[in-house]
């Protein structure tokens, strides 16, 4: 049973999508990243949702606010009001959530969900941005991606859970193995490789587009990871250099209008 079709991956492949805004060329999920992004074009970000001790959603990535900010704590231990007092590489405000989805309204965003709490909070603002279309739901979690698919409904894309990509990587080698991925998401989001080798190649890609998924890497940040990946055929990169993936996909001929 081929995956569902969804909004959010209608736009030309591969898709070019920014880690944390370009995290290597920019102070990572700050505004200015993200503007810069869109100003080259990009009309896809990448960001990860934690939520504050009175359920204000934000746009960053660790549980702590110690290793980007000059600030220290648990976000999800801390106010809104003390959070957003944080300065991202001393200089920058944590964004919330809100504001990044409602920054630029033909921009889509994949979402990575760093905590159970984060879902309920997200699926009111989704729902009163009219966002549902614009956003893909990713965890490291396999119960918060089956949470996230029950709380949204079918309409919104997620992506596999750990559990997925295990059983679409097994089913690439074993035909046997086949029943075991039970299609609920509109593409595997990987890493380039996984226990030092390489996840994904021509069987695994051939196993997920049999399926109707598509397949997005992360984090591709070298011009040689970028052509392999590219050569290969896979429907999406995240990278933490915009810049450099532009300008590969322009020598390609791969730069669509975004």
């Amino acid at each position: 049973m081929p995956a569902a079709h969804y909004a959010f991956l209608d736009g030309p492949t591969p898709l070019a999508m920014a880690h944390r805004g370009g995290a290597i060329e920019h102070l990572e999920n700050t505004m200015p990243a993200f503007q810069a992004c869109v100003d080259l074009g990009y009309r896809y970000l990448e960001t990860d949702v934690q939520v504050t001790a009175d359920g204000v959603l934000v746009a960053f990535h660790d549980p702590t606010l110690e290793r980007v900010t000059d600030r220290s704590g648990r976000v999800d231990s801390l106010t809104w009001s003390e959070v957003s007092a944080a300065r991202i590489g001393g200089r920058e405000p944590v964004v919330a959530l809100e504001d990044l989805l409602g920054a630029w309204p033909d921009v889509r965003f994949n979402l990575d969900i760093k905590a159970a709490g984060v879902l309920a909070p997200l699926v009111r603002t989704v729902h009163r941005l009219k966002a549902a279309d614009r956003i893909c739901l990713a965890s490291f979690s396999d119960a918060r991606i089956a949470a996230a698919r029950r709380l949204f409904g079918p309409s919104v894309c997620t992506s596999l859970g750990p559990r997925g990509v295990a059983a679409l990587r097994l089913s690439s080698y074993s035909p046997r193995a086949a029943g075991l991925v039970r299609i609920q998401a509109g593409c595997a989001q990987v890493p380039l490789q996984l226990g030092g080798r390489a996840l994904v190649d021509e069987r695994f890609l051939a196993a997920a587009h049999a399926r109707g998924l598509q397949v997005h890497v992360w984090t591709v940040d070298t011009v040689e990871e970028s052509t392999a990946m590219l050569d290969l055929g896979v429907d999406g990169l995240m990278t933490d250099r915009p810049a450099m993936l532009r300008e590969l996909l322009e020598k390609r001929g791969q730069w669509a209008p975004r």
